[in-house]
């Protein structure tokens, strides 16, 4: 199966060239890594930034210059800055083409669940509502199953909800996962994994 490097990776031949994209919490900041040759693309910020460049280099970090989650991150040449306000304006106002996000749970319509368990603390929701509502296209990327070995990749979620039918596109450590009408599209496997493996780690109807 993918890692983590080759799940982001294989997210990243999802950009295309000129692009403004959001990249979520986790597998995804790891995106930026994995740029192909010969595209641009700009990558934007909730906290405030646009044209964030990769991570720096141990020992060269600068405590105040972050991402959305918090880790230390360069600036390039073009980079703007600016309040949440006009951040989230951008978001809302459709101008950022694509977000990468993170999930706890995907159904096979779409639907995402990545900001709460319930019980279980949060500081808050994050900007991934406002990224579903306003960007053009969302990629999930996440891992198959969780820590128990049950899908994340349900026929409905359990958990609350993110959005309705905004994923387009979901990448995991088994494969890569298409949204279309009446299901989910085998796009994609995996490294030494076969579609009898995928479909048995999968409760979404797959077609």
């Amino acid at each position: 199966m993918w890692d983590r490097n080759q799940m982001a990776a294989r997210a990243a031949q999802e950009l295309r060239d000129g692009m403004y994209v959001n990249l979520g919490i986790g597998i995804p900041t790891l995106v930026s890594n994995y740029i192909p040759d010969g595209i641009t693309v700009t990558l934007q910020s909730e906290n405030g930034m646009l044209g964030m460049g990769p991570f720096p280099y141990e020992g060269e970090e600068d405590p105040d210059l972050i991402n959305a989650g918090k880790q230390t991150i360069t600036e390039l040449p073009h980079t703007a800055y600016f309040d949440s306000a006009t951040s989230f304006g951008m978001i809302r106002g459709g101008k950022i083409a694509m977000a990468i996000l993170g999930a706890m749970e995907v159904s096979e319509t779409g639907d995402l669940a990545n900001w709460m368990i319930p019980g279980k603390l949060i500081k808050g929701m994050g900007g991934a509502m406002d990224l579903v509502a306003g960007v053009g296209r969302v990629v999930v990327v996440m891992d198959h199953a969780n820590k128990h070995g049950e899908s994340k990749v349900l026929k409905s979620c359990t958990l609350p909800l993110t959005g309705t039918g905004v994923v387009d596109l979901i990448i995991t450590n088994m494969g890569v996962l298409e949204v279309v009408k009446g299901g989910l599209k085998l796009v994609e496997l995996a490294d030494g994994v076969t579609e009898d493996q995928l479909r048995a780690a999968t409760e979404a109807t797959l077609v």
